[in-house]
């Protein structure tokens, strides 16, 4: 066997080129941002953004992009310190229908309202009972 000697180049205008043509090549096949043609929601521009705050727990949000997204919210300082809110939210959908949502979130939970959310089925609400009932008597799970 014989020691290879260390690689070197005969002709290092021609080895220039072609990595210089091999650059070219990968910067042609990256992928472009294209603004025309694509879908809205990644084109979107906010049309409104109002935000007040009090500092004392009382807020309201409103906002609002170009593709159809509306959300607005008003809080309230809650019995607990919690902050009480209510508000609602839309976005379209593919079929061109828009889903729209209201909720309430207190002392209570988070309470959502929509015509595209399914009804409660009925044993949940049986649950619900056996579970006051379970409290009322001082039973508690960890």
């Amino acid at each position: 066997m014989r020691p290879q000697a260390p690689l070197s180049c005969k002709h290092p205008r021609t080895m220039k080129l072609i990595f210089l043509v091999c650059l070219v090549g990968v910067v042609a096949a990256s992928p472009r941002p294209q603004s025309q043609g694509r879908h809205p929601e990644y084109t979107a521009e906010i049309l409104v953004d109002e935000r007040e705050d009090q500092g004392d727990g009382n807020f309201r949000y409103l906002f609002e992009t170009s593709n159809g997204i509306k959300t607005e919210k008003i809080g309230t300082p809650g019995s607990e310190g919690q902050s009480n809110m209510q508000g609602r939210f839309s976005f379209p959908l593919t079929d061109g229908g828009v889903a729209e949502f209201t909720y309430v979130a207190d002392e209570n939970g988070y309470q959502p309202s929509s015509d595209l959310l399914p009804p409660t089925p009925p044993h949940v609400f049986r649950l619900l009972e056996i579970a006051a009932e379970q409290r009322a008597k001082g039973i508690k799970f960890e």
